[in-house]
């Protein structure tokens, strides 16, 4: 809580709606604007703050700042630019094998007495069980990290920065320039600076009629 707090120290932070409203996906960057160790930490402890199966919080970020090092992320990133000019650009990783750490992240929650240790032993189990499949641990690892990357885009947002997910990277390369265990599985690089001039605003969306269905039997065009 302090950390999030510190982030909008030095910033107005914006209504909820307005900050979902008015982010975009940039491509220009600032390459003159560094962000501190310090904002760059917070950043990613607003990103935690997202919901993850069980609890388990499959996602890890790797921050990328050093210039040599985001020449070698843009050179498995197809030569995309904002790799190297934005302040950071995160590697945003799922954990496949979150669920075998689960007895240790939910006795956190019995010693805060959030719940009891049957109700935790209990939930051992199930997910024991669910991601004993593969499929799921994949499906778990990409859902979780996209929902702490899209958390922390709001937050960038709302410090007055801009970001840009890509998935136009090669993850065999990534993980071997930055030595990943293979158990963390890329799920996308976030770029996250300053905006510099030539970004696009934001683009139309599709009308609700499009998206959105009311209960039993209604139907999507």
């Amino acid at each position: 809580m302090k950390a999030m707090k510190a982030l909008f120290k030095h910033s107005k932070p914006m209504n909820t709606l307005e900050t979902i409203n008015r982010r975009i996906s940039a491509n220009r960057f600032d390459p003159a604007q560094p962000l501190s160790r310090a904002e760059v930490e917070e950043l990613v402890a607003c990103a935690t703050q997202a919901p993850s199966s069980f609890n388990l919080q499959h996602w890890r970020f790797i921050a990328v700042t050093e210039q040599q090092d985001k020449e070698r992320l843009k050179a498995v990133a197809y030569g995309q630019q904002k790799v190297a000019d934005a302040a950071v650009t995160f590697i945003v990783l799922g954990d496949l094998q979150a669920h075998t750490r689960l007895p240790d992240i939910l006795m956190q929650s019995v010693q805060a007495g959030i719940f009891d240790q049957t109700t935790a032993d209990n939930m051992v189990g199930m997910a024991t069980q669910m991601y004993a499949n593969p499929a799921a641990q994949r499906d778990e690892a990409i859902r979780s990290a996209a929902m702490a990357a899209m958390t922390l885009m709001l937050a960038a947002e709302a410090k007055g920065l801009v970001s840009g997910p890509m998935i136009g990277f090669d993850p065999v390369g990534v993980k071997r320039e930055f030595q990943i265990a293979e158990r963390y599985l890329p799920v996308m690089l976030l770029a996250v600076g300053h905006s510099a001039s030539g970004n696009w605003p934001r683009k139309p969306r599709l009308p609700l009629g499009e998206v959105l269905a009311h209960g039993t039997g209604a139907s999507l065009p």
